[in-house]
């Protein structure tokens, strides 16, 4: 099977469409993460060495896509689409970004706060972003926790408007950021060898 070369007036760029999917299924782990960490106490070590590095991650790769975003233009949105529906999806698609690079550096932040260090790998450390201080790193948690449940409910409404739009509308929306794939071409078929002619 062979990736389909995308349409660049229907669908997003290849590198849109890697970096959407790898960060959907980042933050997909990182809200699994974040909630195994309130609820599971003798984990709760071994989590923050995988939520940590993943946040950092999460942080680099949306300043790729917001840069990637700026200097190319995305594929229209399917036509009859409501103008409202469309400002819907436009604003709440910034606020996404908005929140996807905000809620790395609240955490980035409060784990300064606590006078402990980002770890990313063995002892490779962030530098602290924060100065250490009790009631800054509780406003922090804070901020983190409740930008977390904002991003959770954008991610099930983003859902459920790509699903609304796939199953009932029939259009194009989920196409714009798709992979498709199609069987490779059939080698042609090899030409019969005529026979060749008795000589007696």
């Amino acid at each position: 099977m062979t990736t389909e070369s995308a349409d660049p007036e229907t669908t997003y760029t290849i590198t849109a469409r890697v970096l959407h999917w790898t960060m959907a299924l980042l933050v997909l782990a990182m809200l699994f993460i974040g909630v195994f960490m309130v609820t599971s106490v003798s984990d709760f070590h071994l989590l923050v060495t995988l939520h940590e590095p993943l946040g950092f991650a999460i942080l680099t790769l949306v300043l790729v896509r917001i840069g990637w975003r700026l200097t190319h233009t995305p594929p229209p949105l399917p036509t009859g689409m409501p103008r409202l529906e469309r400002l819907v999806a436009m604003y709440s698609e910034r606020l996404i970004y908005l929140l996807l690079l905000l809620q790395p550096l609240f955490g980035w932040a409060l784990v300064s706060a606590s006078g402990q260090p980002v770890v990313l790998f063995c002892s490779w450390h962030l530098p602290a972003i924060a100065p250490m201080n009790i009631t800054l790193f509780a406003g922090l948690l804070r901020a983190h926790e409740i930008a977390a449940y904002v991003l959770y409910a954008l991610f099930l409404a983003h859902l459920a408007g790509v699903l609304w739009n796939t199953l009932v509308v029939r259009n194009r929306v989920l196409h714009r950021m798709t992979f498709r794939l199609r069987p490779k071409p059939a080698a042609p078929p090899t030409p019969a060898r005529k026979p060749e002619a008795d000589p007696t």
